[in-house]
């Protein structure tokens, strides 16, 4: 199928509808693709096309994506029969007995899985680096990240394997991985999308799931397909008012939006970022909205601080079950060595600290919002990342963690706060910087807004205006396998 690369999921889903195209055409489509992609991006922690053509045989139903090929992210979505390592020497070798109520929610629209793309360990940095995988290069240009942690799912996307592919975010792991690589990436609000079995949160509601598109519009139909409570749920987002779709296609109306430049921990845009910034704020103004240059101000050392405490605890318990699984502790050398210091450093961490880390959040959520409301403010702008994609090797996990702490702090400097209040945010590729001696493309910034709880609808309104108005479907990296 020579121009499968040209159509988006809800393409490729239509061109099944109306039997121009067979499913197990699109799979041998993808398959082709996902295996050119590896050999040149390392983006597949592993394929199994056998899973998705016993998927095919069953039959896919007559949903929104009915035959489209799909892959998940290697972090804690299963997929019964497939591999689950979460990027992680320590789970080498385990295979998901059961799916995650997220794949039970993407086979009802008929979405098939035949594949998993790569991320770091436990998905702890903003590159997409381990031991157990290696590294995932960006089809921008191969000496540079694509982007952590979902870093496998956007190289694959970018470099033209499938048009949309599953994501999550803890801190940043679908905006930036979108912005290093071109793509339109959303982070739900917290309690939107199902995170289990065996869980309803992740992170202490840090992070969430999605994904990693290159339409918009698939990644508002894939939202329809899989938001709402699932059992247990101790709390959930507010339903949209209409379907996400509808959403991609109606007039925003004039938005207020506050050019948010200083990140809570002090970081500023560099001048490629800051160009990327200067233009989506023109564009904005000629779309006939209003953008006025102020920004919430956070204690941004406390908010990292407490970021660390959550999350390594969190990774703490995660090896003690994986420990109680393996009926044996987990050897230092089964972890990368930043994870293995986060883990010592969960164990010691004081209960109070915990709590003390909740309340921060919480109140950091009340500020941000009436921030919102005492500004008349619908979103705010700010730069996914404050400069292009690092080089390989700056942010890995295997690294110094001093040196390492320090280039992810100024990388994605805006990301974090959206996943501690729980609010949405979206990546929208709207800068490339001038071409370099390795990337003849130049390189992706993605330009991210953030809003209220719930207001996933009023961003799909908007992407959808500036997909119209500054097309990016047709940009493609000179490592392109579509």
């Amino acid at each position: 199928m020579k121009d499968y690369a040209d159509y988006d999921g809800l393409g490729l889903a239509e061109l099944v509808r109306t039997k121009q195209v067979s499913p197990a055409e699109l799979l041998e489509a993808a398959v082709t693709r996902a295996e050119a992609a590896q050999e040149k991006l390392n983006c597949f922690s592993a394929l199994y096309p056998d899973i998705a053509k016993a998927q095919l045989e069953a039959g896919t139903g007559d949903g929104a994506f009915a035959g489209v090929p799909f892959v998940t992210k290697d972090l804690a979505v299963q997929v019964k029969g497939a591999p689950l390592t979460n990027g992680s020497v320590a789970w080498k070798g385990h295979v998901a007995t059961g799916d995650s109520v997220l794949t039970q929610r993407y086979r009802k629209v008929g979405l098939v899985f035949f594949g998993q793309t790569t991320s770091p360990e436990y998905g702890l940095t903003t590159t997409t680096e381990s031991t157990l995988y290696g590294q995932t290069r960006n089809p921008w240009d191969l000496t540079r990240t694509s982007g952590g942690s979902s870093g496998g799912a956007s190289a694959a996307v970018a470099a033209g394997v499938l048009p949309v592919a599953q994501a999550s975010d803890g801190g940043g792991s679908i905006r930036i991985p979108a912005s290093c690589t071109g793509l339109f990436g959303i982070k739900p609000s917290r309690g939107l999308v199902p995170m289990g079995p065996g869980r309803t949160e992740g992170w202490n509601g840090m992070s969430t799931v999605h994904a990693v598109s290159r339409s918009v519009r698939d990644s508002a139909a894939l939202l329809d397909a899989c938001h709402g409570r699932e059992t247990g749920s101790r709390y959930v987002a507010p339903a949209p008012e209409r379907p996400y779709l509808e959403d991609v296609t109606r007039d925003p109306g004039k938005l207020r939006i506050a050019l948010w430049r200083k990140a809570p921990n002090g970081t500023m845009p560099d001048a490629d970022a800051e160009a990327g910034l200067i233009a989506t704020a023109k564009l904005l103004e000629s779309l006939g909205h209003e953008v006025v240059e102020t920004g919430p101000e956070f204690d941004g050392e406390a908010l990292a601080k407490y970021a660390l405490f959550t999350i390594s605890a969190n990774i703490a318990a995660a090896f003690d079950e994986r420990s109680a699984m393996l009926g044996r502790p987990v050897r230092p050398d089964e972890m990368e060595r930043i994870t293995a210091s986060m883990v010592g450093l969960g164990r010691t961490v004081p209960m109070v600290e915990l709590a003390r880390a909740n309340n921060l959040f919480n109140a950091v959520a009340i500020d941000y919002e009436q921030f919102l409301d005492d500004g008349r403010f619908d979103l705010t702008l700010s730069p996914v990342t404050h400069r292009a994609p690092d080089k390989l090797g700056t942010m890995s996990l295997a690294q110094d963690g001093e040196a390492m702490g320090k280039a992810i702090a100024g990388f994605g400097a805006h990301c974090a706060i959206f996943n501690q209040i729980g609010a949405p945010a979206m990546s929208v590729p709207l800068h490339w910087t001038d071409a370099t001696e390795d990337a003849a493309g130049g390189l992706p910034i993605g330009m991210m807004f953030g809003g209220r709880l719930g207001s996933e609808g009023l961003m799909f309104r908007l992407a959808g205006q500036l997909e119209q108005a500054r097309p990016w479907a047709g940009k493609r990296p000179p490592h392109w396998v579509g």
